[in-house]
């Protein structure tokens, strides 16, 4: 996986939308931050709850581990994109979007399913 990958993945969901801030790329839905990329392009940050990241950092320690401080025990998930595989990559997104966009954009993505 690479930065463009995750970008990719991450504009490809419904509503999302790309913005900067503290000088790297987000990307946000309903005008909340769901993903980022880190600074220097080598990892990614998605929203989950600290449920959602217990199986995903217990079962790819390689891949996945908390944020640190807070934020990681809040359930911010850094995404080591060397060692991260697409479908991954593209299921944590999807767990952080559907966390993170107003419910009406939800019920109608499961609408149009």
């Amino acid at each position: 996986m690479n930065p463009e990958e995750f970008r990719s993945l991450a504009l490809g969901l419904p509503a999302a939308v790309e913005s900067a801030h503290m000088d790297h790329p987000d990307f946000r839905v309903g005008g909340k931050i769901f993903a980022s990329l880190g600074p220097n392009g080598d990892w990614g940050m998605v929203k989950l709850t600290p449920d959602q990241q217990a199986p995903f950092v217990r079962g790819e320690p390689d891949v996945y581990k908390p944020a640190a401080g807070a934020w990681g025990a809040k359930g911010a998930t850094i995404v080591t994109l060397e060692t991260a595989d697409w479908e991954g990559v593209r299921t944590v997104l999807r767990i952080a979007w559907r966390n993170t966009a107003p419910k009406r954009l939800v019920r109608q993505l499961d609408e149009s399913l």
